[in-house]
Protein backbone atom coordinates (compact mmCIF):
# COMPACT_ATOMS: atom_id res chain seq x y z
CA UNK A 1 0.00 0.00 0.00
CA UNK A 2 1.46 3.45 -1.33
CA UNK A 3 0.51 6.23 0.52
CA UNK A 4 0.60 9.65 -1.01
CA UNK A 5 0.83 12.46 0.36
CA UNK A 6 0.12 16.12 -0.79
CA UNK A 7 2.05 18.98 -0.15
CA UNK A 8 -0.96 21.39 0.44
CA UNK A 9 -2.23 19.08 2.98
CA UNK A 10 1.08 19.54 5.14
CA UNK A 11 1.29 22.88 5.07
CA UNK A 12 -2.10 23.31 6.23
CA UNK A 13 -1.67 21.56 9.28
CA UNK A 14 1.54 23.38 10.55
CA UNK A 15 -0.14 26.62 10.05
CA UNK A 16 -2.67 25.31 11.66
CA UNK A 17 -0.78 24.48 14.31
CA UNK A 18 1.41 27.93 14.08
CA UNK A 19 -2.10 29.95 14.78
CA UNK A 20 -3.20 27.87 17.75
CA UNK A 21 0.46 28.16 19.28
CA UNK A 22 0.22 32.33 18.89
CA UNK A 23 -3.39 32.29 20.48
CA UNK A 24 -1.87 30.19 23.45
CA UNK A 25 0.81 32.48 24.08
CA UNK A 26 -1.02 35.45 23.33
CA UNK A 27 -3.83 34.38 25.77
CA UNK A 28 -1.48 33.79 28.17
CA UNK A 29 0.92 36.92 28.25
CA UNK A 30 -2.47 38.65 28.68
CA UNK A 31 -3.31 36.90 31.74
CA UNK A 32 -0.23 37.14 33.04
CA UNK A 33 0.65 40.95 33.08
CA UNK A 34 3.25 42.58 35.74
CA UNK A 35 1.38 43.60 38.87
CA UNK A 36 2.37 47.26 39.98
CA UNK A 37 5.45 47.23 42.31
CA UNK A 38 4.33 48.54 45.56
CA UNK A 39 5.64 46.81 47.92
CA UNK A 40 9.18 47.02 46.08
CA UNK A 41 8.18 51.23 45.65
CA UNK A 42 7.23 51.43 49.84
CA UNK A 43 10.50 49.27 50.71
CA UNK A 44 13.21 51.44 48.55
CA UNK A 45 11.17 54.55 50.04
CA UNK A 46 11.50 53.37 53.89
CA UNK A 47 15.33 52.29 53.11
CA UNK A 48 15.43 55.61 51.72
CA UNK A 49 14.62 57.84 54.75
CA UNK A 50 16.61 55.37 57.05
CA UNK A 51 19.75 56.15 54.98
CA UNK A 52 18.47 59.99 55.62
CA UNK A 53 18.43 59.29 59.17
CA UNK A 54 21.58 57.74 59.44
CA UNK A 55 23.34 60.74 57.83
CA UNK A 56 24.13 59.82 54.41
CA UNK A 57 23.44 62.99 53.37
CA UNK A 58 26.65 64.10 55.19
CA UNK A 59 29.09 60.64 55.41
CA UNK A 60 27.67 59.54 51.85
CA UNK A 61 25.97 61.66 49.54
CA UNK A 62 27.12 59.75 45.93
CA UNK A 63 25.49 56.61 47.28
CA UNK A 64 22.33 58.48 48.76
CA UNK A 65 22.09 60.30 45.44
CA UNK A 66 22.20 57.50 43.56
CA UNK A 67 19.40 55.86 45.56
CA UNK A 68 17.42 59.19 45.15
CA UNK A 69 17.28 58.98 41.16
CA UNK A 70 17.28 55.66 40.73
CA UNK A 71 13.63 55.96 43.03
CA UNK A 72 12.43 58.98 41.09
CA UNK A 73 13.00 56.71 37.68
CA UNK A 74 10.85 54.07 39.51
CA UNK A 75 8.44 56.79 39.66
CA UNK A 76 8.26 57.84 36.43
CA UNK A 77 8.16 54.10 35.00
CA UNK A 78 5.14 54.04 37.65
CA UNK A 79 3.65 56.61 35.96
CA UNK A 80 3.58 55.30 32.69
CA UNK A 81 2.33 51.64 33.65
CA UNK A 82 6.22 49.98 33.17
CA UNK A 83 5.84 48.15 35.91
CA UNK A 84 8.48 45.75 35.24
CA UNK A 85 10.54 48.55 34.66
CA UNK A 86 9.62 50.53 37.89
CA UNK A 87 10.46 47.60 40.00
CA UNK A 88 13.91 46.76 38.74
CA UNK A 89 14.27 50.76 39.36
CA UNK A 90 13.10 50.32 43.04
CA UNK A 91 15.54 47.51 43.61
CA UNK A 92 18.46 49.51 42.80
CA UNK A 93 17.28 52.19 44.82
CA UNK A 94 16.94 50.50 47.50
CA UNK A 95 20.44 48.50 47.12
CA UNK A 96 21.87 52.01 47.07
CA UNK A 97 20.12 53.49 50.12
CA UNK A 98 21.03 50.45 51.62
CA UNK A 99 24.60 51.02 50.97
CA UNK A 100 24.59 54.74 51.72
CA UNK A 101 23.02 54.04 55.26
CA UNK A 102 25.87 51.67 55.85
CA UNK A 103 28.81 54.06 54.71
CA UNK A 104 26.81 56.86 56.36
CA UNK A 105 26.98 54.28 60.01
CA UNK A 106 30.42 53.79 59.22
CA UNK A 107 31.21 57.66 59.31
CA UNK A 108 29.47 58.14 62.10
CA UNK A 109 31.69 55.65 64.58
CA UNK A 110 34.91 56.76 62.71
CA UNK A 111 33.74 60.59 63.48
CA UNK A 112 32.96 59.40 67.22
CA UNK A 113 36.32 57.27 67.37
CA UNK A 114 37.74 60.33 66.77
CA UNK A 115 36.32 62.30 68.94
CA UNK A 116 36.91 60.27 71.77
CA UNK A 117 40.38 59.37 70.54
CA UNK A 118 40.57 63.88 71.07
CA UNK A 119 39.59 63.20 74.29
CA UNK A 120 41.67 60.96 75.59
CA UNK A 121 44.58 62.88 74.33
CA UNK A 122 43.75 66.45 76.39
CA UNK A 123 42.96 64.32 79.36
CA UNK A 124 46.12 62.35 79.17
CA UNK A 125 48.09 65.83 78.39
CA UNK A 126 46.37 66.87 81.25
CA UNK A 127 47.42 63.89 83.73
CA UNK A 128 50.84 64.42 82.80
CA UNK A 129 50.89 67.86 83.52
CA UNK A 130 49.42 67.25 86.62
CA UNK A 131 52.04 64.78 87.23
CA UNK A 132 54.82 66.83 86.83
CA UNK A 133 53.67 69.61 89.21
CA UNK A 134 53.15 67.08 91.43
CA UNK A 135 56.76 66.08 90.81
CA UNK A 136 57.95 69.88 91.10
CA UNK A 137 55.84 70.10 94.58
CA UNK A 138 57.66 67.37 95.88
CA UNK A 139 61.19 68.26 94.96
CA UNK A 140 60.79 71.55 96.24
CA UNK A 141 62.45 71.88 99.71
CA UNK A 142 60.00 72.45 102.87
CA UNK A 143 58.88 76.03 103.28
CA UNK A 144 60.25 77.37 106.70
CA UNK A 145 57.21 77.93 109.60
CA UNK A 146 57.72 81.62 109.56
CA UNK A 147 57.75 81.85 105.67
CA UNK A 148 54.30 80.02 105.62
CA UNK A 149 53.06 81.96 108.46
CA UNK A 150 53.88 84.72 106.45
CA UNK A 151 51.95 83.46 103.00
CA UNK A 152 48.68 82.40 105.45
CA UNK A 153 46.53 85.41 105.23
CA UNK A 154 46.33 88.33 107.92
CA UNK A 155 44.61 87.82 111.23
CA UNK A 156 42.28 90.42 112.07
CA UNK A 157 44.13 92.68 114.27
CA UNK A 158 43.04 93.64 117.55
CA UNK A 159 43.22 96.93 119.33
CA UNK A 160 45.60 97.25 121.89
CA UNK A 161 45.52 99.46 125.02
CA UNK A 162 47.67 102.69 124.38
CA UNK A 163 50.76 103.15 126.34
CA UNK A 164 51.23 104.04 130.30
CA UNK A 165 53.46 106.67 129.35
CA UNK A 166 51.07 108.77 127.21
CA UNK A 167 47.87 110.37 128.03
CA UNK A 168 45.51 113.13 126.67
CA UNK A 169 45.55 116.62 128.25
CA UNK A 170 42.74 118.94 127.08
CA UNK A 171 43.26 120.98 124.51
CA UNK A 172 45.48 124.12 124.00
CA UNK A 173 43.20 127.40 123.90
CA UNK A 174 44.29 127.93 120.39
CA UNK A 175 42.91 124.75 119.54
CA UNK A 176 45.72 122.93 118.13
CA UNK A 177 44.01 119.83 119.10
CA UNK A 178 45.07 117.23 121.78
CA UNK A 179 48.80 116.81 122.44
CA UNK A 180 50.26 114.27 124.30
CA UNK A 181 51.81 114.76 127.97
CA UNK A 182 55.29 113.72 127.89
CA UNK A 183 56.02 110.90 131.07
CA UNK A 184 58.10 112.42 134.06
CA UNK A 185 59.93 108.74 133.58
CA UNK A 186 61.89 109.99 130.48
CA UNK A 187 65.22 111.90 130.37
CA UNK A 188 65.11 115.50 130.00
CA UNK A 189 67.37 116.18 126.64
CA UNK A 190 70.34 118.03 128.02
CA UNK A 191 71.20 121.08 127.03
CA UNK A 192 73.32 121.42 123.95
CA UNK A 193 76.07 123.87 125.45
CA UNK A 194 77.03 120.34 127.44
CA UNK A 195 77.04 117.86 124.80
CA UNK A 196 78.73 120.14 122.53
CA UNK A 197 81.78 120.59 124.78
CA UNK A 198 84.46 117.47 124.29
CA UNK A 199 84.17 116.08 127.54
CA UNK A 200 80.88 115.64 129.89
Amino acid sequence: MVHIFSPLAGSFGRIRMATATLALVLALGGCATVPPPDASMNLAQSQLQAARDAGAADYAPVDLGFAQDKFQQAQAAMADRKYAQASDLAEESRADAELAQAKARLGSARAQIQNKLQVNAQLRAQGEQDEAALEQAKQQPAVPPSASSSAQPAQPTQDMPAPASSTLSAPPPGGGGFQTVPDNNQQQPTSSSSTQGGQP
